[in-house]
This record gives C-alpha cells, sequence and structure tokens, in this order.
C-alpha cells in the first residue's frame, strides 16, 4: 500500500466515524475543502461513490459501508500493534550484571534494593562483589560501583552519594581502659587492627590530613584482616584500633558501641561513582538503575 492510499483510507474512516467533513478535518489538521478533494480523487480512481451527500449530511452508500467495515479491524490492528510496541518498549526488563565493592553492596546499594525492585519488577540484579579492582568490560558487567580513586579514566562515572571520610574508631571499654590518642603518632602505642588489600602483601599504612598535614602511619596490633566487616566487629569487642570509613561505622558510633577518634584528623575523599562503559545507547535497565540510585543517593 502506497503512503497516499494508506492517508486516502485515514481520511475515509475520519469522515464515516464522525459523520461530518468538518469534524473529520480537524481531527486530521486539514481544511475540509482539501479534504473533499482527497476524497472525491479516491473515489474517482476507486471507480465507485463512497458518500452521500447532502447540504446537512454525508452519509456512506452501500459500497461505502462494506469498505469501512473492511477497513475498521485492520486500522484497529494497526494501532493496537503500535502501542504494544510501545509498551515493550518503555518496559524496563531484563539483567543488570553488577561489579561492587563490598562496602558500596552493603552501605550504598543494600539499603535501596527492596524499593528497586518494587519500581521495576522485572529487572534482575546480578551482583559481584569484589573488593580488588575488577575490568568491567572483559568481565561483561554493565556497571560497577567503586571509590573515584579507583577508577580507570576511560570510563563513564557518576556520583553516588556525598564525599566519604575515613576515621579512626575504638569501644568506649578499650578507650577507658587505655586512654586516647592525642595525635596519629601516638598510635604506635595502641593495639590497632590493620587491613590488607584482598591479593597485595603490603598492609594498608593509616593516612591522616589536618590543614595542609598529611601523614601516613605504620600501627601494629593483634589483628590483620582484608575484610573490613571483621574489623568492625573485632573493634566493637575491644580487640584495638580500626581505620574505616564514615558509612561503615556509622551506625555503631551512634549506637554508643564505638567512639571516632582524632575526629580533627579526619582525612576526606571523593566518594564512590557508579561508572560504565560509554555507550551510544544505553540498556533501558541501566539507565533506571542509575537514575533510581542517584536519585536515592545525591539529596
Amino acid at each position: 500500500m502506497r503512503g497516499s492510499e494508506f492517508a486516502d483510507l485515514k481520511a475515509f474512516v475520519a469522515i464515516a466515524e464522525r459523520g461530518n467533513f468538518s469534524a473529520a478535518a480537524r481531527t486530521l489538521a486539514i481544511s475540509p475543502s482539501a479534504l473533499s478533494q482527497r476524497i472525491r480523487e479516491f473515489e474517482a480512481r476507486l471507480g465507485v461513490r463512497l458518500f452521500n451527500r447532502t447540504t446537512r449530511s454525508v452519509g456512506l452508500t452501500e459500497q461505502g459501508q462494506t469498505l469501512l467495515d473492511k477497513i475498521v479491524p485492520l486500522f484497529a490492528g494497526f494501532d493496537q500493534a503500535v502501542a504494544e510496541l510501545m509498551a515493550e518498549n518503555a518496559e524496563v526488563a531484563g539483567s543488570l550484571r553488577l561489579n561492587l565493592s563490598r562496602v558500596a553492596a552493603m552501605y550504598l546499594l543494600g539499603p535501596h534494593l527492596e524499593a528497586f525492585h518494587q519500581a521495576y519488577p522485572a529487572v534482575t540484579l546480578d551482583i559481584t562483589i569484589q573488593d580488588t579492582f575488577s575490568d568491567i568490560v572483559a568481565g561483561r558487567f554493565d556497571a560497577g560501583i567503586r571509590l573515584g580513586e579507583t577508577l580507570e579514566k576511560d570510563m563513564v562515572a557518576v556520583r553516588m552519594g556525598g564525599r566519604r571520610a575515613s576515621m579512626v574508631v575504638a569501644s568506649p571499654e578499650l578507650i577507658e581502659r587505655m586512654g586516647r590518642p592525642e595525635s596519629p603518632q601516638d598510635l604506635h602505642r595502641f593495639p590497632c587492627i590493620r587491613f590488607r588489600w584482598p591479593g597485595a602483601m603490603n598492609i594498608y599504612r593509616w593516612e591522616f590530613e589536618k590543614g595542609s598535614d598529611v601523614l601516613e602511619i605504620d600501627v601494629d596490633g593483634p589483628l590483620i584482616a582484608n575484610d573490613t566487616a571483621m574489623m568492625l566487629k573485632a573493634a566493637e569487642r575491644g580487640l584495638g584500633f580500626a581505620y574505616l570509613l564514615d558509612l561503615e561505622a556509622r551506625e555503631q558510633i551512634k549506637a554508643g558501641r564505638l567512639m571516632q577518634l582524632l575526629p580533627d584528623w579526619t582525612p576526606s575523599f571523593g566518594g564512590f561513582y557508579l561508572y560504565h562503559a560509554s555507550a551510544k545507547q544505553m540498556p533501558k535497565q541501566l539507565r533506571a538503575f542509575i537514575d533510581f540510585l542517584s536519585d536515592r543517593l545525591n539529596v
């Protein structure tokens, strides 16, 4: 069917349904005279009269009614096909593979999983928790969430939440027994819980900032771990001082199970970012996930 024939049929159906040329012309956004001319030319090509016209009304001829009966179901089918295509395109569905650090998974995404599922029940989140750096392209991940300092420069990054800080914490019982350090250098006199990056040999040196002063301190103590959740529990039980992200310790501090030390020396940094490879056409489920999490964290 040529485009002009489809337009002729649309004009024919509009007149038949509305009963006059003026109303049909308004629906089609053309002038009544142009519509009348189109129908006359259409009837001439068909060799039949489709409408009986009077000065007061327009009615279908027998041939016109026959054509209408055949055309209306076809147009309804067209409308349904278009509506279904739009609905399919609008639905956010499918799997979304994410690579997150444990802290990002527990404290950034974890509290919002239920709400995301309620908003997008047809999306399945496939989450891999990995504290070491991962090439999300090679690993076939859609996106990752990590601290901004660890991202590859060719990634597209979206900030998730505000700036973060690292802090020294200890249980009230340990502080009462051993006292408080007055400066980062005093930590040599206290038992500390140390962190080793997964897969690495070196032990993390605690970092401190105060104005323009920047320090890195090697501490000592009874425990080395590559999991901050274990370090957090050990600190709560009084095993030693721990150096953790504010996100990890805030509930324990609020509940009085831990106390922050050396608050004037707390270093802050850029925080967490959701990152993904550049793509001209982003998957719908990734776009929905970014918008959802950004709205909840960037307030």
